[in-house]
């Protein structure tokens, strides 16, 4: 009998920066200084430490590519992050950079509409979504059941539920923060 091969590790392969300082120690692994650069994930929203590479320039919302195979301005991922171990600075963009990449990411999140499922016998995963009741929960099922939703717009028309798009956003926030008890949308 052969044991298969573990599934290989996911990660994050784009980033936002939240934060950067120059010349400054890291705070995951000793020894490390330069730039420091504190990011969140395009898909799983993991916070992570990155070290930048000397002499480049970083934006807050700037994109940047950190798989390994084509890392540009970044030398390395240092470890990820705990909400509460962020500069305050961070925590203050998290909800406009989370917005973007939600915005930007209509696709992956109108299928998720689509296809949530009961989580429980008791909790249905569209219900942990903030103002997202059982009526609307009823509403948002029979309306995908007719056909599929296409867009965020298309959501909020046919079911009447106001701005999924800050809806998604706020859960997420509330996924980094540690506020809820289950984690759909962030990797910890």
């Amino acid at each position: 009998m052969a044991l298969s091969a573990p599934a290989p590790k996911k990660y994050e392969d784009t980033v936002r920066v939240l934060d950067f300082r120059t010349k400054q120690r890291s705070t995951t692994v000793r020894g490390k200084r330069g730039i420091i650069l504190t990011t969140i994930g395009e898909t799983k929203f993991t916070l992570l430490e990155v070290l930048g590479v000397e002499g480049s320039t970083f934006e807050v919302g700037e994109r940047i590519d950190v798989s390994r195979e084509s890392r540009s301005k970044v030398s390395s991922v240092l470890g990820k992050l705990e909400y509460e171990r962020i500069p305050s600075s961070a925590r203050d963009e998290i909800p406009d950079i989370v917005r973007e990449i939600v915005e930007d990411s209509e696709e992956r999140f109108v299928a998720y509409i689509n296809r949530a499922e009961p989580l429980t016998p008791r909790t249905h995963a569209l219900e942990i979504i903030p103002g997202v009741g059982r009526r609307l929960l009823k509403v948002i099922v029979d309306e995908r059941a007719k056909s599929p939703f296409t867009s965020y717009a298309d959501v909020e028309e046919r079911t009447g539920l106001k701005d999924p798009v800050m809806r998604i956003v706020q859960r997420i926030i509330d996924e980094i923060t540690g506020v809820t008890r289950m984690n759909i949308f962030v990797k910890r």
